[in-house]
């Protein structure tokens, strides 16, 4: 009996209060309420509009004294346009056995006046000659290694090759005969670019850990732990080393200098708000880039920055969605959105001064599949790599885009540009354009 009456009064509980729009249990309606005011409720991903029109299409950039740049290797990533004729007739392929269990082919050779080096699953390394042989061909994992298929991140000085993967190795080999100098681990996997400041190097973990190593042994100098997220970035971390500071960021968004001698913290510039820890998967950056004097980078969340280098403070932002690599040359920035729009902006005040729709002549049905994967600039001509295996050419003069190449099937990087040939790695093999 009192286990009924207890069952009738819960339900008359329940259809007085929480169901009952006017009932007194909610202090007011929803609708004075809107969701980004409620506490308990927090948007996962504040999505912003992107621009989706063009801006002074026809405008005409004057590019007269560009600079060709011929190095390959640049600690600012301030890479600019290099001198490639873009006659675009294949030579020939770099092959290797193709990696597991990888959607995109964000890697970079080492391109040698003699060859390349480059590495295949299994964590096999290889350098190859001008004859697309093999010189020689190293492993120095185990089995139980071999079976987690690690990713390799190169960097190199004189005759010492440095690599550290995504399985929390790292080690040093000889280039020339490939035999190992020294090997060590970390407590975590690695997720940056390598940065080389004269006898020491730098590497990011998926803590947000900034660590210094000497090239001689490996042994660490100092480490430099920022903010951690709560899950694992889906984007590699960038280094720049400028004006005796290694500078770099992190999978929340914070950009970071330390004293390149000390480790000591400079200056810090959180870049997004707390929810940011949260979403570290899906939130991407692009490399970070500098002139000396500032530096450029931008993400997925429609924003590219322009902050001082030497104190970390914001010269402008503006609204460019945008992980792809920013390069600079002259007074301008050029960089493409992920749904395909080329921007050209003054470095100075961030203005913009010219969009041009680089799908225009796809399809609507096209164009949400297509995504930009990387360009690199040759002669006043962006090379621009998508998802759909395709390259397109533009005159960055006009704007206008002057061809629209098939490059494989699969999965492609970004082109590099060495010793007036361009290069783009497909899942097997290296291909060359002269």
């Amino acid at each position: 009996m009192n286990k009924i009456l207890l069952s009738i009064l819960i339900l008359l509980f329940i259809n007085n209060c929480s169901f009952n729009k006017n009932s007194n249990l909610w202090s007011s309606n929803d609708k004075d309420y809107p969701l980004e005011n409620k506490k308990n409720i927090k948007k996962v991903f504040d999505q912003k509009k992107n621009i989706t029109t063009e801006l002074n299409e026809k405008l005409k950039i004057n590019l007269k004294d560009i600079k060709f740049n011929n190095d390959i290797v640049d600690n600012k990533n301030n890479y600019g346009s290099f001198d490639y004729q873009g006659l675009f007739l294949k030579n020939n392929k770099y092959k290797f056995s193709k990696l597991i269990n990888t959607n995109e082919l964000n890697f970079k050779p080492i391109f040698l006046d003699e060859g390349i080096i480059f590495f295949e699953k299994k964590g096999n390394i290889i350098k190859y000659n001008n004859n697309k042989k093999h010189s020689w061909k190293k492993n120095f994992y185990s089995k139980v290694e071999k079976k987690m298929q690690p990713k390799l991140h190169f960097a190199i000085k004189n005759d010492t090759l440095l690599v550290a993967d995504n399985i929390a190795k790292y080690y040093s080999i000889n280039i020339n005969d490939g035999k190992l100098n020294w090997s060590k681990n970390n407590r975590y996997p690695f997720n940056s670019e390598i940065k080389i400041f004269k006898d020491k190097f730098f590497v990011v973990d998926y803590k947000n850990t900034l660590r210094c190593y000497n090239i001689s042994d490996g042994l660490e100098c100092w480490n430099l732990q920022t903010e951690n997220s709560f899950t694992v970035s889906n984007s590699k971390h960038s280094i720049i080393l400028v004006n005796g500071m290694v500078i770099f960021n992190n999978s929340i968004g914070d950009i970071t200098a330390a004293d390149i001698k000390t480790g000591s913290i400079i200056w810090q510039l959180p870049t997004q708000n707390s929810n940011v820890v949260n979403e570290a998967y899906s939130f991407k950056t692009s490399k970070l880039v500098s002139d000396g004097n500032s530096i450029f980078f931008s993400n997925n969340k429609n924003e590219f920055y322009s902050i001082d280098a030497k104190t970390g403070t914001l010269n402008w932002v503006n609204k460019i969605n945008s992980n792809l690599t920013p390069i600079i040359i002259n007074d301008f920035i050029f960089t493409v959105t992920n749904n395909g729009y080329l921007f050209t902006v003054q470095k100075k005040t961030g203005n913009i001064i010219r969009i041009n729709d680089l799908y225009k002549d796809y399809k609507t049905k096209e164009k949400i599949d297509i995504k930009t994967i990387g360009f690199s600039i040759g002669l006043a001509k962006m090379y621009l790599t998508n998802n759909n295996g395709k390259l397109i050419v533009i005159d960055l003069i006009s704007g206008n885009i002057l061809d629209i190449k098939k490059i494989s099937r699969k999965i492609i990087s970004k082109p590099f540009i060495f010793n007036k040939n361009l290069y783009i790695i497909e899942n097997g093999s290296i291909i060359q354009y002269n």
